[in-house]
């Protein structure tokens, strides 16, 4: 319902998801109270359209232990697999929200790994991580999978701190650079591409039914 481009349209927040499925009679003729509606749609990562505020990507886990700023916003590479930066962005789709993650070769400039979704765990800027290391290693770049030495530099978000990723970078011989929280001057070249997806590709093609 909430992506059905006939109703939610990606649009419909808790309330309006409720007031529908009040309408229609609930599902399979069970009544569903407000909360349960809630905690579905927080499952699923699914919510409604908000005016005057974007979607935030960013969400910093004070928590988790975060490593240093090996880069100091200096994005010069002098060849290839020895700074990748990273970060992920979202556009708005007929069926709801896509968010889109990247890797970036900062020498080449070239996009080695992405991922897109309908939402925006752990395993999206994941997956475009293995992406980025598969097509190094389908070049002969990788010594037994691995890229020694290599900078891996993403903005401070939750995902890039989770302890899965950290371990992925530690395995495949990348070291991590974070930098600061709300700044961002410290991956300006990672935002830079986004902003190209966003007016190259996104506007220039949209608006798109799905992510699919």
């Amino acid at each position: 319902m909430h992506g059905d481009p006939g109703i939610g349209r990606g649009l419909y927040g808790v309330r309006k998801v409720h007031a529908q499925l009040v309408r229609e009679g609930g599902v399979a003729g069970v009544p569903v109270s407000r909360r349960v509606v809630a905690r579905l749609m927080r499952t699923d990562g699914l919510r409604g359209a908000v005016r005057g505020r974007q979607f935030r990507t960013t969400r910093p886990d004070s928590c988790a232990p975060r490593p240093p700023d090996l880069v100091k916003r200096d994005f010069s590479a002098s060849r290839p697999n020895l700074l990748w930066l990273v970060d992920f962005t979202y556009v708005a789709t007929w069926s709801g929200m896509a968010f889109t993650a990247f890797v970036h070769d900062a020498f080449s400039r070239r996009i080695v790994g992405w991922r897109t979704a309908a939402s925006m765990p752990t395993s999206l800027p994941l997956d475009a991580l293995e992406m980025a290391l598969w097509t190094r290693e389908r070049a002969g770049q990788t010594t037994d999978g691995r890229l020694d030495g290599l900078i891996h530099h993403s903005d401070a978000g939750s995902q890039y701190c989770a302890i899965r990723y950290s371990d992925r970078l530690a395995d495949a011989g990348a070291l991590a650079s974070i930098g600061t929280v709300g700044d961002s001057y410290d991956n300006a070249q990672a935002e830079s591409l986004i902003g190209l997806y966003k007016t190259e590709c996104v506007k220039r093609e949209g608006p798109w039914r799905g992510y699919r």
